[in-house]
């Protein structure tokens, strides 16, 4: 008997086919009659590998000596008589008009693309499957999963078996780029791009065939063309498209966030999102899985970099303002997103790397939680260490972070607010040589604090591990964003390793020191003179950039202005609010009364100081102050004698008055300096 072509293809695809051992044992067992499987639905997001495995069925079915009929749902009319057309076709035109449930008697029913079928799907359900015979199979694949009556009738739940087919482990990514030929010292790295996308992997071993290996996604356009032909093609409309861009960029996607770059079609787009086959709904938002974020970010940056710059932007606006807003555990989400903003770090990579094992949470420790924190602390560090921080973790408990597993505490960072007043500012050499420096280089004004990541670790590779990196950076944002810091501070005993990722953070050494025989140093950075929001914005520029090193000039403010001097600044200031030459030129230029994401702007500083005039006429009794100030300054009388007599106030009066506004006035602005207070000018924006 000859062999045809299609016989040929089949066996080439059988030797190359990899993993699937559920569903293929699934299909065998209904495909014999061991299950009382019927009906197997197969969905996944597109490139997945539903076709491949179809194809496998459809070998497999022949082998047993079974008729199989293959149906398209792209190539079909979705209705009742479009699907009963496809399947004569499918069989035999010649066949006429008997009945469909008599042309598929005994045979293997495989209809892919089933997403498409979805007007018919009651009637698949209803009609067409019910009539066929006892020992027919249906598999039905498709991106979305079965509809509810298939999952809930009872009679379904028995006849029914639903497979959700997942990305490939590395055994077996490793195995798919072997079956096509990829050399050994390439798969590594081949697997790692790939993420166990079957798809993805493919198309990585054919670019290796021509002896192009990328570095990333971005370095193979056509790759990624083909892969977004698979995953957004179906985008009904720009707004869609957008929402696509920010699931890519962001952690975690909410309506909110979605309204900020959609505006009124947040609801639909949101919805739209949701039941996309890449995209996973959880309580706080929707998650795009790590290969369909990969691929548009590079496409994004490809097609219309300024465009993804500014969505970057907005989410970190709308995070920033978030997590200043929130308290407790409502913190989370919002410093998870901006860990998140900066995964182009070599820090932030543990994101990505412990997201697919469920353990990214990191939350406030319980006092049970002490004794193993000190614990692993003893193990790395020694006796003196651990017994440091068991007296920090009696006096400011509220500041230890931690990352737990099954296992227990995985990673944690505990941090220091001083000066808090404690003897063991004296105590512990480590704290004692922060603060001689902050007093030599850079004292505190008041109000002002200083953070101290005095000790972070994990249970598996002390300060190297994962879960160290992860309670360090998610709790470090939180304290950096929230507290009225002058100066933060990180500790670390394994100088070799973390050297150039402080260097990245622009945070510079600062102080060394010794604890029970190991060396401790201090690296730290001055917030007043590198603002926390520019910092964000550096890093996430670096994490294009690939810079390292101090921060740039432009980016850093002159020295900070002391209470008496800032008040001097204000009063400056106010007599010189609408000459934007002089006002340029005003100390507080380089205070964050003027700072904006592009750098100190003059027209910042008056807004700055005429919301908080505005602010003052919200307090008890401020209305009077405010209009003092009004005009005496936003619309200035000519002399302070007509602005008495426009005020229907006698000199005296007008004049006390006036004291008492520039005082609030100055308690108010120097709360937005030391970073206590956050109004909408300060926040940041998309520019």
């Amino acid at each position: 008997m000859s062999t045809h072509f299609g016989d040929l293809l089949d066996n080439a695809r059988r030797q190359r086919f990899v993993g699937r051992h559920r569903e293929v044992a699934g299909f065998d067992d209904t495909l014999h009659g061991r299950s009382p499987r019927r009906v197997l639905f197969v969905h996944g997001q597109g490139g997945i590998g539903k076709t491949t495995l179809l194809l496998e069925f459809r070998a497999r079915a022949r082998a047993a000596g079974r008729t199989v009929v293959q149906v398209d749902g792209r190539d079909v009319d979705p209705s009742p008589e479009g699907m009963q057309t496809a399947v004569r076709l499918a069989l035999d035109p010649q066949r006429g008009d008997s009945p469909i449930a008599q042309l598929l008697t005994g045979a293997v029913l495989l209809v892919d693309g089933y997403e498409q079928l979805t007007p018919i799907d009651g009637w698949l359900r209803n009609e067409l499957v019910p009539g066929l015979s006892a020992d027919n199979v249906v598999v039905l694949a498709g991106r979305d999963p079965p509809t509810v009556p298939w999952r809930t009738d009872p009679g379904w739940r028995h006849l029914v078996a639903v497979h959700r087919l997942d990305h490939f482990d590395p055994a077996e990514s490793g195995e798919l780029l072997a079956h096509a030929g990829v050399e050994p010292p390439v798969r590594p790295h081949l697997v790692t791009l790939g993420r166990g996308h079957p798809l993805t992997m493919a198309l990585l071993a054919d670019l290796a065939a021509t002896g192009e290996v990328p570095d990333t996604l971005a370095d193979a356009p056509d790759l990624i063309s083909a892969l977004l032909e698979s995953f957004f093609r179906e985008a009904p409309s720009e707004a869609h498209l957008t929402g696509l861009a920010t699931c890519a960029i962001a952690w975690l996607t909410t309506e909110d966030l979605l309204r900020q770059l959609v505006g009124a079609e947040a609801p639909a787009v949101w919805q739209w999102l949701a039941r996309r086959p890449f995209v996973t709904a959880s309580p706080r938002g929707l998650f795009t899985h790590d290969l369909a974020r990969d691929v548009l970010d590079a496409e994004s940056e490809r097609r219309s970099p300024e465009r993804c710059r500014s969505y970057r932007w907005i989410i970190q606006a709308h995070a920033v303002a978030g997590l200043r807003a929130a308290t407790g555990p409502d913190r989370q989400p919002h410093a998870q997103q901006l860990h998140f903003l900066l995964r182009n770090s070599p820090l932030s990579s543990a994101i990505s790397a412990l997201r697919a094992q469920g353990s990214t949470a990191v939350v406030s420790a319980r006092p049970d939680d002490h004794d193993q924190i000190c614990s692993i602390i003893e193990q790395f560090e020694g006796p003196a260490s651990a017994q440091l921080a068991r007296a920090w973790l009696s006096e400011q408990p509220e500041h230890l972070s931690v990352v737990r597993t099954g296992d227990g505490i995985a990673g944690f960072t505990q941090h220091l607010l001083c000066p808090s007043g404690s003897v063991l500012e004296d105590r512990d050499p480590v704290v004692r040589a922060v603060l001689d420096h902050v007093a030599r280089e850079g004292p505190t004004r008041p109000g002002e604090r200083v953070d101290i990541a005095r000790f972070f670790a994990g249970a598996g590779e002390h300060q190297r591990d994962l879960y160290a990196v992860l309670a360090g950076n998610v709790s470090s944002i939180i304290e950096w964003l929230t507290r009225p810091l002058a100066w933060s501070f990180i500790v670390t005993v394994d100088i070799e390793y973390w050297a150039p990722f402080f260097d990245y953070m622009a945070f510079v050494p600062m102080a060394e020191t010794n604890v029970g025989g190991l060396r401790h140093v201090v690296y730290g950075i001055d917030w007043r003179r590198v603002p926390v929001d520019a910092w964000f914005g550096l890093m996430r520029d670096r994490g294009h950039s690939g810079e390292t090193g101090p921060p740039p000039a432009a980016l850093v403010r002159p020295p900070p202005l002391d209470r008496t001097g800032f008040g001097a600044a204000v009063r400056t200031a106010l007599q010189t609010l609408h000459r934007p030459d002089q006002l340029a030129t005003n100390p507080l230029i380089g205070s964050a009364l003027a700072a904006t994401p592009t750098g100190p702007k003059a027209a910042q500083l008056r807004a700055t100081i005429e919301n908080a005039v505005t602010c003052l006429g919200n307090e008890p009794k401020g209305d009077q102050l405010r209009t003092v100030l009004h005009r005496t300054y936003l619309r200035a009388a000519p002399t302070q004698e007509a602005a008495a007599e426009i005020l229907d106030l006698p000199l005296s009066t007008y004049r006390r008055h006036l004291a008492k506004a520039l005082e609030q006035l100055t308690d108010l602005l120097w709360t937005v300096e030391i970073g206590d207070l956050h109004p909408p000018e300060q926040r940041l924006d998309s520019r």
